[in-house]
């Protein structure tokens, strides 16, 4: 049988539990051999940078996941590159590993899909990954949605999950069930918060208590 790799791209700064929800949530769906998290190095598109190191967010990460349900590996490789991240230099990597035939499955939210079409060489993508890709409030997955582009490259590579499983490359397969409405700005924002606002709904206690021991999202 064809192995199959999910790979959850993300700045993680810091991880929350939407992170957490949507690695298990596909977890579940493709079943996969391995589900590796990978913190992005330098992101391109956050122009002010990152607030926490990445020291500081790979342990977060180990500490998010900890009693996830899901089999997670911790994937340093856009860190270890140095310079920009582009995801489509990381699948490349992750594809000369895997070899040709292994399912490589790229999986994000529906507000990462809306502006897919802004990401280095994002057709390429598509012949080096399938896409897993989840609903989230205020997200939709519908082409009304959707840049016209993306749109028409989602029309032609729909697939179930278990096809996705089975294929190398270039299906895409779309979950409408993650009702987890939180984002990292969101987060980051309550951190900063005097007085700060509680976040034990979002955040893993554990990784509240490294940021707390850590001083970080200080203003």
């Amino acid at each position: 049988m064809t192995s199959c790799i999910a790979l959850l791209g993300g700045s993680f700064d810091p991880p929350h539990y939407g992170h957490v929800a949507l690695a298990e949530l596909f977890a579940r769906l493709l079943r996969p051999d391995e589900l590796r998290v990978l913190p992005a190095g330098q992101p391109w598109q956050k122009k002010n940078g990152l607030e926490a190191g990445d020291a500081d967010r790979v342990a977060m990460l180990k500490l998010a996941f900890a009693n996830s349900t899901a089999p997670v590996t911790i994937d340093t490789r856009e860190i270890d590159r140095h310079g920009t991240t582009y995801t489509v230099e990381t699948l490349r990597d992750v594809r000369a590993e895997a070899g040709p035939d292994a399912s490589i499955v790229f999986v994000m939210g529906a507000d990462q899909l809306q502006k897919l079409d802004t990401w280095r060489d994002w057709r390429e993508l598509f012949a080096l990954a399938n896409f897993g890709v989840a609903a989230r409030p205020g997200y939709r997955l519908d082409d009304a949605a959707l840049p016209p582009a993306v749109a028409a490259e989602l029309a032609l590579r729909r697939a179930s999950f278990d096809d996705v499983r089975a294929s190398s490359a270039g299906k895409v397969c779309l979950a409408h069930t993650l009702a987890v409405d939180i984002s990292a700005t969101q987060v980051r924002a309550a951190l900063h918060a005097t007085p700060r606002t509680d976040i034990s709904a979002r955040l893993a206690p554990q990784v509240l208590d490294y940021i707390q021991q850590h001083n970080l999202y200080k203003n």
